[in-house]
């Protein structure tokens, strides 16, 4: 118990028995099993976690009272890095009607561009309400959420009349 990460091989080392007298000990006689840890997102601090807990509430809040329309009224949303390639003009892309007499065009060979954009999108259950690209060389902040908040306000004023 003093190191619940040494593996079955090594006890069975150190006891001088065979690994299957290990396993047997350990899945038979002392109920055990060797589990792997679980990965979460992130370690939320017991702020954020008052916070999920309260959110939650509210949700569940919302539907008790209207669990008829609680779908229709939920929107969520979620970010996604995006990545993109840029591909130069096929040979087939770059073929020209000419004169059997004509030369051929020429065009230099390019290399594939790649690149990457931070996607913010909203939905909800009739499908995407916005999708915004985060422009190049700008950060998130209050201001870009806040901007983010007011275009989706606007959004959803024009989809859910009264």
């Amino acid at each position: 118990m003093e190191n619940r990460w040494i593996s079955a091989k090594s006890i069975a080392e150190h006891l001088g028995i065979s690994r299957e007298r290990v396993g047997s000990i350990f899945h038979e006689d002392l109920d055990m099993r060797k589990l792997s840890a679980k990965w979460v997102p992130k370690c939320l601090n017991a702020d954020q976690k008052r916070q999920g807990c309260q959110s939650s509430g509210q949700l569940l809040e919302f539907f008790l009272a209207r669990p008829n329309d609680f779908l229709s009224r939920l929107a969520t949303m979620d970010e996604t890095w995006l990545l993109y390639h840029y591909d130069t003009e096929t040979k087939q892309q770059s073929m020209e009607w000419r004169h059997s007499g004509s030369h051929c065009p020429k065009i230099f060979r390019m290399q594939k561009s790649a690149g990457k954009v931070l996607a913010s999108i909203f939905w909800d259950q009739d499908g995407i309400l916005l999708i915004d690209y985060l422009p190049k060389c700008q950060t998130i902040n209050a201001a870009y959420y806040s901007s983010l908040l007011v275009r989706l306000k606007d959004i959803l004023e024009e989809k859910r009349r009264g």
